[in-house]
């Protein structure tokens, strides 16, 4: 393994319900054949939209990559935009999956906090790729939804300790194409590791005066 490398994994749902093809997978394909540039190692996974093979998938892929960031994506019928969410709920889950199934607790992890919130500063990321001159709307929100969408972000964020993302996509065509999407993800991720790369100078500055 390359050292030199960075890890990232970056994940997308398979489809359910209204949603025969799920934009979310479809635009992590298209970030997979753009890349993140040669020195970033780039692993994507499809998750299943169900709630016990999240709680076992999410935690095998910290375990195999030990990636410097993680970033779901998942799509809402609702969103125009592009939308960076700023951190996951730990209760209120009473939707059905894929399998039929929901959580007895209607909770990701028993005793957890309410609320996680991710180290990355959501507003700060939106305005630089704003910035960039991306022709793709961004924006902010503090509620992923309570569906598995926020059920895998919360318990990424838990295991990370923050270091997670979670993008909220539009579906395919409304009003952006698979191409749209795919480098929007892209521009998204790589400023995302740029704030990180920085506020790790910061914290090693602080140990070495």
């Amino acid at each position: 393994m390359d050292n030199s490398k960075r890890t990232v994994v970056v994940t997308g749902f398979e489809p359910f319900g209204e949603h025969t093809i799920n934009a979310s997978w479809v635009a992590v394909q298209e970030l997979k054949k753009l890349g993140l540039g040669k020195d970033i190692d780039l692993h994507v996974y499809e998750v299943p939209v169900e709630y016990q093979a999240v709680q076992s998938l999410v935690p095998s892929l910290w375990k195999q990559y030990h990636p410097q960031l993680v970033v779901h994506v998942g799509v809402s019928g609702m969103a125009t935009t592009v939308t960076l969410e700023k951190c996951g709920h730990n209760h209120g889950y009473r939707g059905l999956d894929n399998s039929h199934f929901c959580p007895h607790s209607q909770c990701c992890i028993e005793g957890g906090p309410d609320c996680i919130d991710s180290v990355i500063d959501m507003e700060s990321v939106c305005k630089r790729v704003a910035a960039s001159g991306l022709e793709v709307a961004v924006s902010v929100s503090k509620d992923a939804g309570r569906y598995l969408c926020d059920f895998t972000y919360y318990t990424s964020l838990y295991l990370s300790h923050g270091r997670s993302a979670f993008i909220h996509v539009p579906p395919i065509g409304r009003p952006y194409s698979e191409e749209d999407l795919g480098r929007a993800l892209q521009a998204i991720v790589q400023e995302m590791l740029d704030l990180l790369d920085q506020a790790e100078e910061k914290i090693h500055c602080q140990h070495v005066h």
